[in-house]
Parts: structure tokens; sequence; C-alpha cells
């Protein structure tokens, strides 16, 4: 499964999907952010049960300030709508697959 690109315009489509959701805030420029993509982009590959989105924080404002994402890279994790876990700043691969996990 790839990694959707998650906007106002989908993220109702994505809020009730009945899978658990993993949403990356991040943004193009953000070193940290680039760090944490491949991962996220691994994670999507590896695990089609979950459903993993990415929100650029630059062109989505209102889906970020909506989740209070004040730093990114900002992991959310959703299941039936709501969110269940997060986390801000880089994590490793094991660390964000335990957030989906737990």
């Amino acid at each position: 499964m790839s990694v959707s690109i998650v906007n106002k315009n989908n993220f109702e489509q994505v809020k009730s999907s009945g899978k658990t959701v993993l949403l990356d805030f991040y943004a193009d420029w953000c070193g940290p952010c680039r760090m944490v993509s491949p991962l996220v982009d691994q994670i999507a590959e590896e695990n089609p049960q979950y459903l993993v989105g990415k929100v650029n924080v630059d062109n989505e404002p209102e889906l970020a300030q909506a989740f209070g994402v004040a730093s990114i890279p900002t992991l959310v994790v959703m299941k039936n709508g709501k969110v269940v876990n997060h986390s801000v700043g880089a994590r490793p691969k094991p660390q964000i697959l335990a957030m989906l996990e737990g």
C-alpha cells in the first residue's frame, strides 16, 4: 500500500477508514522530516493493514492547526476517527511501529 497525500478535501475519507491511520505532518524544507519520510514510506509498503498518509503543513495549515501541530515532524495515530497516539520529532522505525501497535 502506498502513502496517501492527505488534504482537507480527502481527510474525512481517511479519518473514517476502518484501518488504523498514521499521519505524518511534514514540510519539504524540514531536515528531520526528510529523515522520517522514507521510514513512513517503508511502513506503508510493508503494512497494508494501516492507512498511511502525509500532510504537508505548508499546504494544509488548517489540518495542522486542527491537530495542534506546533513542531514537525509530528506523527499521529488514529483509530476509529480518534487520535490514540502522537509524537513530535524524528523517530526510528521500531518506535513508529510501536505507536501503531500500541
